[in-house]
Protein backbone atom coordinates (compact mmCIF):
# COMPACT_ATOMS: atom_id res chain seq x y z
CA UNK A 1 0.00 0.00 0.00
CA UNK A 2 1.26 3.13 -0.82
CA UNK A 3 2.16 5.94 1.50
CA UNK A 4 -1.24 8.24 -0.51
CA UNK A 5 -2.86 5.40 -0.16
CA UNK A 6 -2.96 5.42 3.79
CA UNK A 7 -3.98 8.73 4.13
CA UNK A 8 -6.78 9.89 5.96
CA UNK A 9 -8.65 12.75 4.72
CA UNK A 10 -8.32 15.52 6.98
CA UNK A 11 -12.48 16.84 5.57
CA UNK A 12 -14.92 15.74 2.94
CA UNK A 13 -14.93 17.68 -0.01
CA UNK A 14 -17.73 19.53 0.51
CA UNK A 15 -16.36 21.05 3.97
CA UNK A 16 -13.29 22.13 2.16
CA UNK A 17 -15.32 23.94 -0.73
CA UNK A 18 -17.16 25.95 1.63
CA UNK A 19 -13.85 27.11 3.73
CA UNK A 20 -12.42 27.94 0.73
CA UNK A 21 -15.50 29.95 -0.85
CA UNK A 22 -14.80 32.14 2.65
CA UNK A 23 -10.51 32.40 1.87
CA UNK A 24 -9.26 35.88 2.20
CA UNK A 25 -8.03 36.92 -1.34
CA UNK A 26 -4.75 37.62 0.18
CA UNK A 27 -4.37 33.16 0.17
CA UNK A 28 -5.21 30.33 -2.36
CA UNK A 29 -6.33 27.20 -0.50
CA UNK A 30 -5.74 23.41 -2.36
CA UNK A 31 -7.43 20.13 -1.57
CA UNK A 32 -5.54 17.32 -3.12
CA UNK A 33 -5.28 13.64 -1.79
CA UNK A 34 -7.82 14.99 1.23
CA UNK A 35 -5.32 17.91 2.62
CA UNK A 36 -6.06 20.98 2.32
CA UNK A 37 -2.95 23.64 2.09
CA UNK A 38 -2.22 26.92 1.64
CA UNK A 39 -0.12 28.37 -1.45
CA UNK A 40 1.06 32.33 -0.96
CA UNK A 41 -0.18 34.79 -3.72
CA UNK A 42 1.93 34.72 -6.82
CA UNK A 43 4.52 37.50 -6.95
CA UNK A 44 4.00 39.95 -10.06
CA UNK A 45 6.90 38.16 -12.15
CA UNK A 46 4.52 35.24 -12.00
CA UNK A 47 1.80 37.00 -13.02
CA UNK A 48 3.89 38.22 -15.95
CA UNK A 49 4.60 34.85 -16.75
CA UNK A 50 0.93 33.53 -16.84
CA UNK A 51 0.00 36.93 -18.90
CA UNK A 52 2.71 35.61 -21.76
CA UNK A 53 1.70 32.64 -21.44
CA UNK A 54 -1.97 33.53 -22.30
CA UNK A 55 -1.19 35.93 -25.13
CA UNK A 56 1.38 32.42 -26.18
CA UNK A 57 -2.07 30.25 -26.23
CA UNK A 58 -4.18 33.20 -27.67
CA UNK A 59 -2.08 33.68 -30.68
CA UNK A 60 -1.34 29.96 -31.78
CA UNK A 61 -5.07 28.92 -30.92
CA UNK A 62 -7.49 31.50 -30.72
CA UNK A 63 -9.96 28.53 -30.57
CA UNK A 64 -8.66 28.29 -27.08
CA UNK A 65 -9.43 29.70 -23.72
CA UNK A 66 -6.22 30.17 -21.38
CA UNK A 67 -8.18 30.34 -18.03
CA UNK A 68 -5.91 32.25 -15.68
CA UNK A 69 -6.55 30.58 -11.41
CA UNK A 70 -8.35 27.93 -12.18
CA UNK A 71 -10.18 25.40 -9.95
CA UNK A 72 -10.05 21.85 -10.88
CA UNK A 73 -11.87 18.46 -9.49
CA UNK A 74 -8.70 16.37 -9.61
CA UNK A 75 -10.63 13.58 -8.16
CA UNK A 76 -12.68 11.31 -8.12
CA UNK A 77 -10.14 8.71 -6.62
CA UNK A 78 -8.06 11.34 -5.50
CA UNK A 79 -11.06 13.32 -3.82
CA UNK A 80 -8.96 16.63 -4.75
CA UNK A 81 -9.22 20.06 -5.52
CA UNK A 82 -6.22 21.90 -7.17
CA UNK A 83 -5.77 25.26 -8.23
CA UNK A 84 -3.82 26.02 -11.49
CA UNK A 85 -2.21 28.71 -12.76
CA UNK A 86 -3.78 27.98 -15.79
CA UNK A 87 -6.44 25.16 -17.57
CA UNK A 88 -6.38 25.39 -21.37
CA UNK A 89 -9.56 24.46 -22.67
CA UNK A 90 -11.73 24.97 -25.83
CA UNK A 91 -13.65 28.41 -25.67
CA UNK A 92 -16.01 29.01 -23.31
CA UNK A 93 -15.50 25.07 -22.21
CA UNK A 94 -15.21 26.29 -18.50
CA UNK A 95 -18.02 28.65 -18.64
CA UNK A 96 -20.93 28.10 -16.11
CA UNK A 97 -18.77 25.49 -14.16
CA UNK A 98 -18.21 27.72 -10.96
CA UNK A 99 -14.88 27.98 -8.79
CA UNK A 100 -14.18 24.51 -9.22
CA UNK A 101 -14.41 22.88 -12.97
CA UNK A 102 -14.52 19.35 -13.64
CA UNK A 103 -11.12 18.63 -15.69
CA UNK A 104 -12.53 16.44 -18.84
CA UNK A 105 -12.30 19.14 -21.70
CA UNK A 106 -9.33 20.59 -19.87
CA UNK A 107 -6.27 20.11 -22.77
CA UNK A 108 -3.00 21.07 -20.12
CA UNK A 109 -3.20 22.33 -16.88
CA UNK A 110 -0.08 25.19 -16.19
CA UNK A 111 1.64 25.95 -13.49
CA UNK A 112 4.51 28.53 -12.77
CA UNK A 113 6.84 27.74 -9.59
CA UNK A 114 6.27 30.03 -6.49
CA UNK A 115 9.28 31.17 -4.36
CA UNK A 116 7.96 29.14 -1.55
CA UNK A 117 9.05 26.13 0.55
CA UNK A 118 5.83 24.18 -1.12
CA UNK A 119 7.05 24.39 -4.55
CA UNK A 120 8.79 20.91 -4.72
CA UNK A 121 6.09 18.79 -3.71
CA UNK A 122 3.24 21.12 -5.18
CA UNK A 123 4.45 21.74 -8.36
CA UNK A 124 6.64 19.31 -9.21
CA UNK A 125 5.34 16.48 -7.77
CA UNK A 126 1.57 16.33 -6.70
CA UNK A 127 0.05 18.34 -9.49
CA UNK A 128 1.18 16.39 -12.34
CA UNK A 129 0.16 13.15 -10.33
CA UNK A 130 -3.53 14.79 -9.96
CA UNK A 131 -3.36 16.04 -13.20
CA UNK A 132 -2.70 12.95 -15.13
CA UNK A 133 -5.38 11.39 -12.67
CA UNK A 134 -7.78 13.73 -14.41
CA UNK A 135 -6.55 12.85 -17.41
CA UNK A 136 -5.11 16.51 -18.11
CA UNK A 137 -3.37 15.26 -21.54
CA UNK A 138 -0.31 18.17 -21.08
CA UNK A 139 0.89 19.37 -17.78
CA UNK A 140 3.13 22.39 -18.31
CA UNK A 141 5.74 23.79 -15.53
CA UNK A 142 7.66 26.68 -15.82
CA UNK A 143 10.09 26.02 -12.84
CA UNK A 144 11.80 29.52 -12.37
CA UNK A 145 14.14 27.85 -9.58
CA UNK A 146 15.83 25.82 -12.30
CA UNK A 147 15.06 27.95 -15.23
CA UNK A 148 13.80 25.16 -16.95
CA UNK A 149 9.67 24.32 -18.85
CA UNK A 150 9.23 21.18 -18.33
CA UNK A 151 6.47 19.58 -20.50
CA UNK A 152 4.48 16.33 -19.01
CA UNK A 153 2.39 14.38 -21.72
CA UNK A 154 0.40 11.21 -22.10
CA UNK A 155 -1.39 10.04 -18.78
CA UNK A 156 -0.90 6.68 -18.57
CA UNK A 157 -3.68 3.95 -17.95
CA UNK A 158 -3.30 3.47 -14.19
CA UNK A 159 -3.62 7.83 -13.94
CA UNK A 160 -0.97 8.46 -11.38
CA UNK A 161 1.49 10.34 -14.16
CA UNK A 162 2.18 11.21 -17.20
CA UNK A 163 4.44 8.64 -19.49
CA UNK A 164 6.38 11.54 -21.65
CA UNK A 165 8.15 14.48 -19.47
CA UNK A 166 10.48 16.57 -21.42
CA UNK A 167 12.96 19.56 -20.14
CA UNK A 168 14.27 22.43 -21.75
CA UNK A 169 16.21 25.40 -20.54
CA UNK A 170 14.83 28.72 -20.52
CA UNK A 171 15.45 30.35 -24.48
CA UNK A 172 14.95 27.07 -26.01
CA UNK A 173 11.68 26.41 -28.28
CA UNK A 174 9.05 23.88 -26.43
CA UNK A 175 6.92 22.04 -28.40
CA UNK A 176 3.64 21.36 -26.71
CA UNK A 177 2.45 18.26 -28.17
CA UNK A 178 -1.60 17.60 -29.27
CA UNK A 179 -3.92 17.90 -28.04
CA UNK A 180 -2.25 21.65 -27.63
CA UNK A 181 0.18 22.06 -30.36
CA UNK A 182 1.76 24.92 -30.20
CA UNK A 183 5.49 25.96 -29.68
CA UNK A 184 7.05 28.18 -27.55
CA UNK A 185 9.76 30.83 -27.53
CA UNK A 186 10.99 31.06 -24.15
CA UNK A 187 14.12 33.40 -24.15
CA UNK A 188 11.36 36.30 -22.67
CA UNK A 189 11.34 33.74 -19.49
CA UNK A 190 14.99 34.72 -18.38
CA UNK A 191 13.78 37.90 -17.71
CA UNK A 192 11.35 36.90 -15.24
CA UNK A 193 13.64 34.92 -12.79
CA UNK A 194 14.08 36.62 -9.33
Amino acid sequence: MTVMAERMSQMQVEEFEEIASKAPETVMLKFIDGRIGVKSMPDEDHATITMWLIRQCIQARPDLDLHPEQGLRVGPFRNGRARTDGALAQLAHLAGQGEWADPSGVLMAVEVTAYDEDTDRRDRLEKPSACAAAGIPVYLLIDRDSCTVVVHSGPDSGGARHRDVHTSRFGETVKLPEPVGIELDTEILKNYVC
